[in-house]
């Protein structure tokens, strides 16, 4: 098959098309504008025989069309996607989270082509901390900020082009990713590489929010699943059952690298921060048969600090910029 990605040098985008090239014998075209988020160095190791990258912005609808004129499918991860930043410019978020998936969904209605969506649990806004409901396919959309409301715009979207234009796409809603190839900026990132600094890692007030963790490889054969036995037009949420508190994330992190558990320091909330995600994946996992690997968080963020650690000239450039930043903000 070739399958076209878009955003696949950014995180979890990256992370998806090393898992295709690994299980399938798919070619696979990445579009990406490598915007501070997006690194080739993360597609390194990739066969030069099974990739196509192509710098490009998934609003340009010229460059966009051709691409798909090439594709049997279509994989969209390509996002703005960081909240804090979304709190201080939400234009960039309106340009490529609605903009570009309009581009692209008319794009995959002009040419036919099989179309699936990558989109997050935070566009259902935020749970209770001691509310024992999870999220569902059919839970309200209520987004809290210009990052999930344009995720949950660009949902919508989705769903009308499937309606009144036959497009065949799927769409998914995914848990808090972690892993390899994630920018600093993120919250599990940020913290292991301050450790190696030897920087004291950062926690939002009282670090009570609660997070559902899914290894970036789980999200990736989740997705896979879907592309092979997705039905056209439905929804499928993707979690691992790895509900942990932000405090506990840290002190986890802490004692996995042989650091005091309670060596961080407490930094102003974040405004509007939401109190707790919770996916529930039964759809996905009873009607695809799916089920993730790494069930065990510890083992998974483990992986990921050895990683961090064997990967530094990966993610340093961008750490001081990162951190300037945030103190600039008293984060």
């Amino acid at each position: 098959m070739r399958l076209l990605v878009t955003g696949g040098a950014g995180f979890i985008g990256s992370n998806f098309v090393h898992h295709v090239v690994a299980n399938t014998d798919d070619h696979v075209t990445v579009l990406d504008a490598l915007t501070y988020a997006g690194n080739r160095a993360s597609l390194a190791g990739v066969p030069a025989d099974r990739l196509t990258f192509v710098h490009g912005d998934i609003t340009d609808a010229a460059l966009v069309s051709s691409l798909f004129a090439k594709a049997d499918a279509v994989v969209h991860y390509a996002a703005e996607s960081h909240n804090d930043n979304s709190l201080d410019d939400p234009r960039p978020f309106v340009d490529t989270n609605i903009v570009g998936t309009y581009t692209l969904l008319e794009a995959a209605r002009r040419h036919g082509v099989r179309f699936h969506h990558i989109s997050t649990d935070e566009v259902y806004g935020d749970l209770e901390l001691d509310d024992p409901e999870r999220f569902t396919e059919s839970t309200p959309y209520t987004p809290s900020s210009p990052y999930s409301s344009t995720k949950a715009g660009s949902d919508l979207l989705v769903r009308a082009w499937i309606r009144s234009f036959g497009v065949q796409a799927t769409i998914s809603n995914c848990s808090n990713n972690y892993g390899p190839y994630q920018h600093v900026e993120k919250f599990i990132p940020r913290q292991i590489t301050n450790v190696i600094r030897g920087i004291r890692p950062k926690l939002y007030g009282a670090g009570q929010n609660v997070r559902d963790w899914i290894h970036a490889d789980d999200h990736s054969s989740a997705v896979l699943t879907i592309l092979d036995k997705g039905v056209i037009g439905e929804t499928y949420l993707i979690g691992a059952d790895g509900e942990r508190n932000n405090r506990d994330v840290v002190e986890l992190i802490l004692t996995l690298m042989d650091q005091p558990s309670d060596a961080y320091d407490q930094v102003t909330d974040r405004v509007g921060h939401d109190l707790r995600y919770a996916i529930d994946s039964s759809k996905l996992r009873r009607e695809l048969g799916w089920t993730p690997a790494y069930s065990d968080f510890e083992q998974g963020l483990s992986a990921t600090i050895d990683w961090y650690r064997a990967n530094e000239e990966w993610w340093a450039p961008a750490k001081d910029a990162t951190e300037a930043i945030y103190a600039g903000k008293g984060q």
